[in-house]
């Protein structure tokens, strides 16, 4: 059974001011019903890498908290409803208590950070904070225009969604003060394409796409927001035929816009195929890596290659 956040303890309520209870019960909600993958993927690291107990829960913590941070400010922006099933803090709690919370998440994230006395590893967390609002920008910018490219949408995607998952594979060893700046490089080649496939597969759950998780249908597209997948169906198209695209309603009316099923599932085949070639990627920058392990960490290897099973396809780990 996969445990939250709270289970993993990266959410203890002791760690926010008693004398704050509707902070406390807004990240009381929040945190719940998380997956944790990013706290766990620290742990995965720590594990590997002989991290203290206490620098892997500083860790986990940060990387929660800025995530956390960046749902309650996207859900506010994006006017979302929902966040894991409940109603999004802006709609329960206000959207001013939505942005403070989120605001308080990040100003913790760097006390706790100045308090570790890593200075690279403050500077380089701060970066992420800054990539994450940058991206925050320019998605905002394209909402609504239906002639977005899959290379305008990989530039956001690179901000917010693989800054994130290069911190947590990078973060470990700037923790232990391991700077070589071949490992860096590779660490965050292979970040970014985890982030980008992780991106990809959750816009093609807008299509009913291996969906387990249920999530909304053409739940961007209502939005007004073209998603990776939505951009590759649309590229070439006309002002005429993208105009019927995006009005769609149901994913029977998107079908028949888009040319009909048969074409719906080529082209679904064709992305596939573009995010095979970024999963042999990684697989070798994942030969890279292992030369510039320590004696004893090569299992980290075997830990990190199934990721791009669970992050693109969606399958459990075994």
């Amino acid at each position: 059974m996969q445990r939250s956040v709270i289970d993993l303890k990266v959410y203890d309520p002791k760690d926010f001011p008693a004398y704050l209870p509707k902070l406390n019960k807004l990240y009381e909600d929040l945190f719940s019903g998380g997956k944790g993958f990013r706290a766990k993927l620290i742990r995965m690291m720590s594990a590997h890498l002989g991290i203290e107990p206490k620098t892997e829960l500083l860790l986990s913590q940060t990387i929660e908290f800025i995530h956390n941070a960046s749902l309650l400010h996207d859900d506010l922006i994006d006017r979302s409803h929902l966040r894991r099933g409940k109603t999004a803090a802006w709609l329960k709690y206000t959207p001013e208590y939505a942005v403070l919370a989120g605001d308080y998440l990040l100003a913790r994230v760097m006390v706790n950070l100045s308090g570790h006395g890593n200075i690279k590893l403050v500077q380089y967390t701060a970066e992420v904070i800054s990539d994450l609002l940058e991206g925050e920008w320019l998605q905002d910018s394209v909402v609504g225009d239906f002639f977005v490219t899959m290379e305008q949408l990989d530039r956001i995607h690179n901000l917010k969604t693989a800054s994130l998952f290069k911190w947590c594979i990078r973060a470990p060893f700037i923790a232990q003060e391991r700077y070589d700046e071949e490992l860096h490089n590779i660490l965050s080649e292979m970040g970014t394409l985890l982030g980008q496939l992780f991106q990809r597969s959750d816009d093609l759950l807008d299509y009913d796409i291996r969906n387990d998780e249920g999530k909304a249908i053409l739940g961007d597209l209502k939005s007004g927001y073209l998603n990776s997948f939505g951009a590759f169906m649309c590229a070439g198209a006309t002002r005429h035929e993208i105009d019927h695209i995006v009005k769609s309603k149901t994913l029977e009316q998107y079908y028949e816009n888009v040319g009909g099923k048969a074409r719906f599932d080529q082209k679904l085949a064709e992305f596939d195929e573009i995010n095979r070639g970024l999963i042999k990627m990684y697989d070798h920058h994942l030969e890279r890596l292992k030369s510039l392990l320590k004696p004893g960490e090569e299992k980290l290897i075997d830990q990190l290659r199934p990721l791009t099973e669970i992050l693109y396809w969606r399958r459990k780990p075994s």
